[in-house]
This record gives C-alpha cells, structure tokens and sequence, in this order.
C-alpha cells in the first residue's frame, strides 16, 4: 500500500500515524459498537437471527472453542481448508507484528486471529466496519480480501452450511450509501420502521469520531483542542478559518 502523506487527512485517520493510532482505532471501535447494538435491538420480534458475541467482537480462535461453532466444523479442518488460501492474501506491515510471533505458525495466525460475529441456524454472516476517505468501493473489496479466507475454508470445510460476509463502508465524513445501508439492515432482520433512526444515529456517531479525532490532532500539534484553534483564527464563512 503506497503511503500517505504525512499530516494529510487520510494519514492523521489511519493507523499509520503512530501518533494518531490509538485515538483512530477507539474512534473505528466507538462507530462499530454503537451501529452493532443499535441494530441487535431493533431486530424484529420474529426474527431467528443471533448476534453471537453481544459485547466484541471475537476472534475466530475464540469462537471455535465453543461447541456451537464446533459443530459447523472442526477447528482441523477448518485450519487445512484455510492453509493454502492465507497464503495468498497480503498481510499489511502495520499488521504483521500482530501474527509474527510464532514465524513457523505465522499464516494459521493470521487466520485465526480474523473476526467473525454472526450466526442464523444454518447460515453464518460475517460482519466488518470500514471507514474510508469517501472511496467506499476500494473499502469494500479490502474488506472482502480481508476475509477470503474465512469464507473460502468455510465452504469448504462445511458443505451443507451457507456463509456471507456483510460489509458496512462509510466516509470519515459520514458518506453512507443509503439504499446499500437499509438492505443490508433488512438482511440482519431489523425493523423497517426503526432503520432510518438507526441511518442517522450512525452518521453522527461517525461525524463525532471525525471531530474527535481532529480535536487530538491538534491537541497534539498546537497544545490545544480544534475549538480552542479555531477561536484564534479567522473565520472567512461557512465555519472555515485561516
């Protein structure tokens, strides 16, 4: 990945600006969270669909010790499905300490140490959260090699099950596709008339963690919070200062 400038919009959101790192993944978690539970409460009375780890999200280490997931497949199998697929997907630098600890086990770590949360009887959904500079579609394709090789070693290793995986891409801004938003809603069995709240909800959950991030940016770079700075300057209109 080519990097980005430093103290560029895109870098101060990512986690390649090791000063920026912490804030941007508790501002990521904080969006996620919030979207997650906002749609596990306002499933419909009907539904059959669970949300397997109410509280975080889990590995799937830590999900295949429990004797549901068990019962999809064994770890065994699932690991020998997933062996030759891992090999194939790149692993980003930034997140190569995370699975080098253990060099001869390095790519059964990384798969592992993937996210999965969702399952409904016979069907698995996994669930990812992206924040992008507005290009949602390069989001969403990372997101999907992210995951391959969960999905791949799935279906290969339990034939008889189905696995989606559902990806929710936002702009740091609050850019949502709206219609793209409310299906994928309407798959996860939330109520039709409890979806827009939850739309709404969700942008300003993501505008907030924007302002949040920038405030400990410039906390960082000037000793003062983005309100404190901007008191200080010229505000030419339209809440833009120089």
């Amino acid at each position: 990945m080519r990097a980005l400038p430093e103290e560029t919009d895109g870098h101060i959101n990512s986690a390649f600006c090791d000063g920026m790192a912490t804030t941007v993944t508790a501002a990521h978690h904080f969006i996620w969270r919030h979207l997650y539970a906002s749609m596990q409460t306002a499933q419909t009375p009907t539904s059959k669909l669970r949300f397997v780890t109410p509280d975080k999200e889990s590995s799937m280490s830590t999900l295949w010790q429990a004797d549901e997931f068990k019962q999809i497949c064994s770890r065994e199998s699932l690991m020998e499905k997933a062996a030759d697929i891992e090999k194939t997907i790149v692993v980003k630098e930034h997140e190569r300490a995370r699975y080098d600890f253990d060099p001869t086990m390095f790519y059964e770590n990384c798969f592992w140490n993937r996210r999965v949360v969702d399952k409904y009887y016979r069907t698995l959904y996994i669930l990812q959260f992206k924040r992008s500079s507005n290009f949602l579609r390069v989001k969403e394709n990372e997101a999907n090699e992210q995951h391959r090789s969960i999905i791949e070693a799935l279906r290969a290793a339990a034939l008889e099950w189905t696995f989606e995986q559902i990806n929710f891409v936002a702009g740091r801004r609050g850019a949502v596709v709206e219609d793209d938003f409310y299906d994928k809603l309407e798959k996860l069995d939330v109520h039709a008339g409890k979806r827009y709240k939850i739309l709404v909800a969700h942008v300003q959950r993501i505008c907030e963690a924007h302002d949040t991030i920038m405030q400990s940016y410039y906390q960082q770079i000037h000793g003062s919070s983005w309100a404190d700075a901007t008191t200080s300057m010229e505000n030419i209109g339209e809440q833009v200062y120089v």
